[in-house]
């Protein structure tokens, strides 16, 4: 589970897969990866359920560059991935963006 990441075109876009964790998929209906990728847009990016229950979304993106997000669950709940590159610290107290560096 968690991100898992692959190289294309000569190293310059990496495909990430974001997975989320099995607790998270459970109890929601919807889930979003949101980032500075898409620029905080909480619809660009909503993650599919697959057969085994879990939601997954793979994106292609420039390698060479750490990416800020964290998912969004049913519209109105912000989960961190603590399994994700790092951590940093987001816009709201006690709040941490999840880190991918590709």
């Amino acid at each position: 589970m968690g991100i898992t990441k692959k190289y294309l075109s000569d190293n310059e876009v990496c495909r990430v897969t974001f997975t989320l964790p099995p607790g998270l998929s459970k109890t929601a209906e919807t889930a979003n990866v949101v980032g500075d990728f898409n620029d905080w847009d909480t619809s660009a990016n909503p993650m599919k359920r697959r057969k085994n229950g879990h939601f997954a979304l793979s994106l292609d993106l420039p390698a060479k560059k750490d990416y800020q997000f964290r998912y969004l669950l049913n519209g109105n709940v912000w989960e961190t991935d603590l399994k994700a590159d790092d951590l940093a610290p987001a816009n709201f107290p006690d709040q941490y963006n999840s880190v991918v560096k590709v």
